[in-house]
Formats: structure tokens, sequence, C-alpha cells
């Protein structure tokens, strides 16, 4: 559907909301904007943040054993991750107050004061950057390293990791940083998810 904007209706049939606070978020209009905001790219060939959005429940879903409170989290964390991707400042020297991570943060503060699910949504890509940073040492990650990120989301480990997994399994991402992960980070334990 390049070039097509997505309605409230399709973006409920898309995502399927399971609660209040979901059904909440699809009506708020720069949340809207957001979902609708993307063309097909490397990583995103599946272009409107909308899809990649129904491409990373779809990988919650197949995660057994989630207790209702960590598929609520997962849901709503995968929501918000990407949805302000088009407000993000990409300049050089990168602004990390103005990652579209930080940007759902602060906008997500508003719908609820669960720390997991505010610190996962600011982090969230902050693995693949830890990655990326071993890797090449690119000179702006160089506070973006595994011991920094582990410090901030050690409690929460186990959900940031499956929602890492969960949303490096989308489209045509590189697999190389959920291995790594999985290799590299203590305290989580490996779940299968099929890419689909």
């Amino acid at each position: 559907m390049k070039g097509r904007s997505i309605n409230i209706k399709s973006l409920v049939n898309l995502l399927r909301p399971e609660n209040d606070l979901e059904r909440a978020l699809l009506a708020v209009p720069e949340f809207q904007i957001g979902l609708d905001w993307g063309e097909p790219r490397f990583g995103h060939p599946e272009g409107k943040v909308a899809y990649h959005i129904r491409e990373v429940l779809d990988n919650v879903d197949q995660i057994k054993n989630l207790t209702p409170n960590e598929r609520r989290r997962l849901r709503l964390i995968t929501f918000a991750h990407d949805t302000f991707k088009y407000m993000e400042d990409r300049s050089s020297p990168r602004d990390w107050s103005r990652h579209h991570g930080a940007i759902a943060r602060n906008f997500m503060q508003d719908f609820t004061s669960d720390q997991v699910v505010l610190d996962i949504i600011a982090t969230h890509d902050d693995a693949y950057y830890a990655w990326l940073y071993e890797r090449k040492s690119v000179e702006n990650l160089k506070h973006k390293t595994l011991p920094s990120l582990l410090l901030r989301v050690d409690y929460c480990i186990q959900l940031y990791y499956m929602f890492f997994k969960c949303d490096t399994l989308t489209g045509d991402k590189t697999l190389a940083p959920i291995q790594w992960f999985e290799q590299n980070a203590t305290g989580i334990r490996i779940i299968p998810i099929e890419r689909i």
C-alpha cells in the first residue's frame, strides 16, 4: 500500500487492539501520523510503521507461556516503539534526546506510569547500537554499549530481550544482533520465535 494513507478503521483492523489503552492510542492524531509514516527501505520493506507493528505483534503471539501482564506490556511497547520515527532528528552529531525511542517514551508518560514499559520503549534500539558499536566502533555510539544498556534494563532484562527478538525478526533485518545479544547478555532465558 505504498503511498496510500491508512485510515483509523484500517488501523484497528490491522493492529487489533486488545484493551482500552491500545484503542485510545489509535485515536490520537500524532499516533496515527506515526503509524502511517514510512516507505519501504532496508530493514523495513513493509514501509509504513503500522505494518511493522503488525509483524512485531505476530511475533509476540508466538511466545509461549507469557503471563497476561507480560503480553500487555509487550503489546504496549510494540504499539509505541517506532511510532514517532517521523519526528526523529537525524542531524549530526546525533541528539539522542530526539531519538524516536526518547520521543515515544515522553509521549507514553501521559498514558502509563509503568517504568518497565517506558524504559524498554526508550532503549529499544540500544541493543542493536551496542552490537554495531562492538563491530565498528562508531564514535557517536560509544555510550551505547552492552554494559551501559544492562545497567539501565537489568531489572527487566527478560522482557527487554523478548521485545528485542520480536522486533528484530521482522522485515529483512539482519539476525546477527539478536544472536550476539543471546550470546552476551546475562540473565536471559532464550525463547524460540520463528521468523514469519
